[in-house]
This record gives C-alpha cells, structure tokens and sequence, in this order.
C-alpha cells in the first residue's frame, strides 16, 4: 500500500524531502532560543554580581532575534513545501484513479458504486491529503521537538527531568489509550460517506420522479438518517478524543507545579540558575506539546488508512480486458459467430458483495451457438433479463466471454485492437447518456472530425433532424448535463446518430428506440436498410413491430436461444415468439403516438 501511495509524489519529490529539512532546521532555533534565554538572564540580568551587564544582554539578545527570524523563515519555507507537495500528491492520486477508471471493463466497474468511487475521490483522498502533510512536516517536528527538549531538560537538570520524565509516561499511556479508543470508531465512518453520497446522488439524478411523485419528504427522511449515521459516528469519536485537551493540561500544570517546588529548593540550593529553570519550564512546554500533536498524527494516521486502503483498491485494480501482443488492426466485414459460448458475471457490485460470491455468478448466457451474415438486419426479442444486453456486449468486448468464441469478421474479437473493435462495432445501449455541450458536441463523440454536414446526415438516418431543426439553435443547442433538457425519445436518436458517425461493421441497438413513437422507428428502420445494407444491425427490443421485418430474429429465454429465423417462420414455429405476438397484437401492441 505505502509503495503504491508512494509512486504518486513523482514530481514533488523534492518539495516532500525539503519539508522536513526546513523543519528541522526550524526546531534547531527554537530548541536554542530557550537556551540563550537562560545565558541572558544568568550572564545579562543577574551577572556583575547581581547589577546587570547590559552589553551581553544586547550581544545574546541580537543573537535570539535573529534565531527566531530565522526559526519563522524556515518555518514559512516548511509549510510552504508542505502545502505544494501534500496539494500535488492529492492532485496524482485523483488523476491516477480516475485514469485507472478509464481503463476498466465493464466487469470491473460492477465491483464498485458510483457513490463509492466519487467518496474515494473526494473524502479519501483529502484525507490522505491532509495526512500526508502532517507525516512530512508535523510527524518530523513533534519527534524531534520532544527528544530535543528532553535531552536539555537532563542537561540542564537531571533530577528535576525525572519528574517530567514520569510525566510524559502518564500522558503516553493515557494518550495511547485514548487514540486505540477512538480509532475503532474512525474505521467504520467512511463507509458510512458511502450511504449519504449515494442518498445525494440517487436524489438529484431522479429529481423529476422525487417531484412528481411528491416524495421530497421520504427523501428527506432518507438524507437524515444517512447524515444522521455519519454525525454519530464523528461525535462518538470526537468525545473520546476530546480527553486529550484536559488530561493534557492537567498533566502539564502538575508539572509546572512540582517542577516550581523543586526548583525553587534547588535555587536557594545554589545548584541551580534561575535562568535554568526558567528555559526548562520552556522545554517541558515543548515537550508535552509535542506528545499532544503526535497523539492527533495516529488519530489523523488512523484515519487516512482507512482511506488509503480504498485508494489503493481502485489504483491496483487492473483490467481483466487488454490489448492481445500484436492486436489485428482491421475487421474485413460485419459477420457475427458465436461458438458454444457460456458466460457469467464474475463479480458483484460493491453494495452487494457482502451477501453474494465475490469470484462467481449466476450464468447468463447458456452454449449459444450462431452465425450472422454481414449486412443482416437482425432483431433480438426475449423477456427482461434473459440475457439480451449482455449478449450484445461482448460482440464489443464489454466482457470476455468464460468459454467459447465470439467472433466478427471471421476473427475471435480478443484478437483485436480493442480501439478498433469498439469503433467498428458501434452499441447504442439501453441507458442513453448525453454529455453536457453543444448537439454537435455530442454527436461528435462518434467522430470528433465529422463535418457539420457529415453530423446533419447521421442525424438524418436517426430521425434526429426533424426536433432539431425546430430548436432555436439548431445543432448548436446546448446540452444540459444527461440531456435534461431534451425527451426520451430525443435523445435515443441523438445516441444513434452519434454511433452512425463511427462509420461502423456493426451497429447495435439495445432497446434503444424504445421512448420513440412506432411510426418513427419504422422511418429510422427503413433508412437504415437503404443508406447503410452493408452495416450488420442487431435490434435489441421488446416489441414486436420494431424486429418483425428484420432478415432474421433471435428469440431468447433464460440466457438461451431457443428461437433463430424468420418473422414468418418463428410464428408458425416457436411457441415464446408466438405468445409474445399474439400478446401484443391482442392488447393493440404499441401505444406510442407522435407528441414531440
């Protein structure tokens, strides 16, 4: 874990070595200051026989002006370097993860909660932030502030240094104590991060739905409780470590106490200066508020761990989807072979991994076995969950398959460049995202060369050209963030207009007309099959009008194929497809009129 952290100081290595170097030349003046405060009072004040020698109270004087000058200048220059290396240490650890992000497969993405990932991003990393800050500059002054103090303190006195000695073993343990206490609470808070985020995001994501069904107040209640949690947590551990301060002042002014006892005994002794027993009283000052702060570095420590840990699980995950050694850069057609393949989701979601086998799943797709010509129209139709989305995805290599081949253009797809494999094999999936920008924007997501003439045809072959055309803007309409500001059914052409424009072997639609009105999905069907025959189309649906005059049709059931022909074919022959159709055609099918 500390090698992996480790790897992302890169280039503020130098600021994170100059910070503890500046620190400990800012604990050298102010261990010396006491000192010279001593030889002024000694040598200054009480020297000449008790009248005073003013000019060694000037020379030493000077002396501990500019020792403290500079004891600040070198402190500046610590918490100067502090910041830039702590800053920029937390600035690599978001770039690092959200590029690792970028590189997961689907399967990887499934281990964890989008409200996961954003806590790690944020809370996790800005407290490692903040104690990778404390480690290079506080974790270095408080140690050696301590030891330097209690090295003086026995020089000066060893006697009196036994009392503070026993001091600073009462505080320790009491500290320890104190800090293993509070710990156990620190764990368990940042999963709790987890529940509020995802309680934010949910709500501002399906605010339209939180509104039309007037469920403000459930929100709320839910808001509450997750925030609640999370309050609870921090005041319990907040009530353990606020014992700190207190036990820290009684231990302190029991110290000043007992040391003025004894070391008035020791003045009128004579084996002692009151210039020592001044500058003593400053180093046990020194001392115990040094044991203060590294009491508040393990709490800190103890809970960036907790943070450092799920760091580290995002930054070592490594996808289980590469690039082959020597990829195939080109796909000579569309064809499409699936060879006895079977497949299962590896893992469970974050959320749901506690009551689910992390290393296996349930099969999804049972020994398919089938070949599609390049330039078929293919419809794919079955009930919700038999296995459709996930079978159109790996023809993209979304996931790789347990066992079996899947197969475009002749070629097993994990034998090319997986660039060029998801560029060729355009998927138009069931959740239709849009990005904040300009309509040209976004389509130019399929190609950011496309010509604005190129984009008006995509847009053309989608149905997308006759609602945008009457938008004030035209195509330079912007985009609020998912496309909140356009319909369902808007923005499922303008997802498919984006995908034409990768000039793809393959395009897939997975249920992705669904929001469009049956006459309009008749209109982009028909130009499909006109503008672009040597394009492979697989259509993903659950109506029957949107796959029946496709070349051939895929009829699934519990990740199975039980059903591969013609419209015609399938209703004389295939019990699934004929119940469906009779179903929808008896009950007036489709619904869907034009309002837009």
């Amino acid at each position: 874990m500390i090698k992996t952290l480790a790897a992302q100081i890169r280039q503020y290595k130098r600021s994170t070595l100059l910070t503890p170097l500046f620190t400990i030349l800012e604990v050298v003046m102010e261990v010396l200051i006491p000192f010279v405060t001593a030889t002024i009072i000694d040598k200054g004040i009480n020297g000449n026989n008790g009248e005073g020698d003013l000019p060694t109270v000037f020379i030493y004087g000077g002396v501990m002006i500019v020792m403290a000058f500079l004891s600040l200048t070198f402190g500046v220059l610590a918490g100067k370097f502090a910041a830039n290396a702590s800053a920029g240490f937390a600035c690599n650890l978001r770039d690092a993860m959200f590029s690792n992000i970028q590189t997961f497969s689907f399967s990887n993405i499934d281990k964890y909660s989008t409200a996961g990932l954003v806590t790690r991003m944020t809370t996790d990393v800005t407290n490692l932030q903040n104690a990778f800050q404390m480690i290079i500059r506080i974790a270095v002054r408080a140690p050696i502030m301590l030891i330097s103090s209690v090295v003086m303190c026995v020089i000066i006195n060893p006697g009196i240094s036994l009392i503070f000695l026993g001091a600073l073993v009462v505080l320790g343990t009491v500290l320890v104590l104190i800090v293993s206490k509070a710990t156990k609470v620190f764990d368990k808070v940042f999963t709790k991060y987890d529940d509020l985020n995802a309680s934010v995001q949910e709500n501002i994501s399906g605010i339209r739905v939180v509104k039309g069904f007037v469920r403000e107040g459930h929100e709320n209640e839910k808001f509450v409780g997750a925030s609640g949690n999370l309050y609870k947590m921090f005041v319990s551990a907040e009530k353990i470590i606020s014992w700190n301060q207190p036990v820290m002042m009684f231990v302190i002014y029991a110290c000043i106490l007992l040391i003025s006892w004894f070391g008035a005994q020791f003045i009128v002794g004579g084996t002692m200066t009151t210039g020592e027993l001044t500058s003593m009283f400053s180093y046990i000052m020194n001392a115990l508020m040094s044991l203060m702060m590294l009491s508040m570095i393990f709490v800190m420590l103890t809970m960036s761990v907790a943070s450092a840990r799920r760091i580290c699980e995002v930054l070592n995950e490594k996808t289980d989807i590469t690039n082959p050694a020597d990829p195939i850069m080109e796909i000579p057609d569309g064809s499409i072979d699936f060879d006895h393949v079977n497949f299962a989701y590896k893992h469970s979601s974050e959320l749901l991994r506690e009551k689910t086998d992390a290393d296996g799943g349930e099969e999804i797709l049972t020994d398919i076995d089938l070949h599609i010509h390049a330039g078929e129209t293919i419809g794919i139709i079955g009930g919700t969950g038999c296995g459709k989305s996930t079978f159109a995805s790996l023809i993209s290599r979304l996931y790789d398959v347990d066992s079996g081949e899947v197969r475009v253009g002749g070629t097993d797809v994990r034998k090319y460049d997986l660039e060029l494999l998801r560029d060729k094999v355009a998927v138009v999936l069931q959740k239709n995202v849009l990005f904040s920008g300009t309509i040209l924007d976004n389509l130019r997501w399929g190609n950011e060369n496309a010509t604005e003439e190129e984009c008006m045809e995509a847009c053309r072959l989608a149905c997308a050209d006759e609602f945008i055309e009457k938008m004030p803007d035209g195509y330079n309409t912007r985009i609020e963030q998912g496309g909140s500001n356009v319909s369902g059914g808007q923005k499922q052409r303008l997802c498919i207009a984006r995908a034409l424009l990768k000039s793809p072997k393959i395009l897939i639609l997975d249920d992705s007309t669904s929001a469009v009105d049956t006459a309009t999905d008749a209109k982009i069907r028909q130009a499909f099959a006109q503008k672009i025959p040597g394009t492979t189309k697989l259509i993903i649906a659950q109506r029957i009008s949107s796959v029946q005059d496709a070349d051939r049709i895929i009829v699934m059931d519990d990740g199975r194929i039980c059903g591969f022909d013609t419209h015609e074919n399938l209703l004389k022959n295939n019990k699934i497809y004929s119940e469906i159709y009779t179903i929808q055609t008896q009950s007036g099918g489709d619904f869907d009129k034009t309002n837009e």
